[in-house]
C-alpha cells in the first residue's frame, strides 16, 4: 500500500576524536531552514538563513553562534534543525562539509535528498557510550542526517515523502573522509 517513508542515518561525528565539536567548521549548502516549535517539530515555514545564526553557507565554527540569543537555538539547546538544500534533491550533490582544524580531518556529505538535519549533540548527557565505552557528553558529537524534511506529511509546502505501492525506496548519501 502507499505509505510514508523518510529514512535517515543518525551517526555521530567528532573529527577531533574527543572533546566537544564547537571548533569544527561547518558549511551547509542551504539558504533556508525549517524553524521548529517547542516540541522541535517543523512549523511548516521555510526561513532564510540570511543574518541569522543558521547561516553556514560559508565555513563557520559550530560554536561561533550556537549560544546566540535566538528563539530557535533556545528551543533546541543549540542546532537541531533541518536545512533546505539549495540543490533541491533528486541528484547527488554536495550538501555539507565539516573540517576540524586541529586534526586536519575533513568530512564531505553528498546526497540526493532535499534536506539535511544538523544536530549539535545538545541532548547528549553521558548516558550513551561510544568507542572504548567513552560516554558522549554535551556537544561531543554532531550529526548530519540527509532526508526529506521532518513532518513532511503535515506540510503541503514540503517535498512529499509518500512511497507509492510497488515502488522501491532508494536514496544515496555519501560520507567522504580525507585530510586537508
Amino acid at each position: 500500500k502507499d505509505t510514508v517513508a523518510n529514512l535517515t542515518n543518525h551517526s555521530y561525528f567528532n573529527l577531533a576524536g574527543q572533546g566537544n565539536i564547537l571548533s569544527h567548521e561547518l558549511t551547509l549548502h542551504a539558504s533556508r531552514f525549517t524553524p521548529v516549535d517547542a516540541g522541535l517539530i517543523p512549523t511548516g515555514e521555510l526561513k532564510a538563513v540570511d543574518s541569522t545564526p543558521f547561516d553556514f553557507r560559508k565555513s563557520t565554527a559550530v560554536g561561533a553562534r550556537i549560544d546566540a540569543d535566538n528563539e530557535q537555538l533556545h528551543l533546541g539547546r543549540g542546532y537541531d534543525h533541518n536545512w533546505v538544500l539549495d540543490s533541491g534533491g533528486g541528484r547527488l550533490m554536495e550538501a555539507a562539509e565539516v573540517y576540524e582544524p586541529g586534526s586536519g580531518r575533513l568530512l564531505k556529505v553528498l546526497t540526493d535528498q532535499p534536506g539535511i538535519q544538523f544536530y549539535s549533540g545538545n541532548f547528549l548527557d553521558g548516558t550513551i557510550k561510544g568507542k572504548d565505552g567513552k560516554p558522549y557528553q554535551f556537544r561531543s558529537g554532531l550529526c548530519l542526517e540527509t532526508q526529506h524534511f521532518p513532518d513532511s506529511p503535515n506540510h503541503t509546502g514540503f517535498p512529499t515523502t509518500e512511497l507509492k505501492a510497488g515502488k522501491t525506496y532508494h536514496t544515496v548519501t555519501v560520507y567522504g573522509f580525507s585530510v586537508r
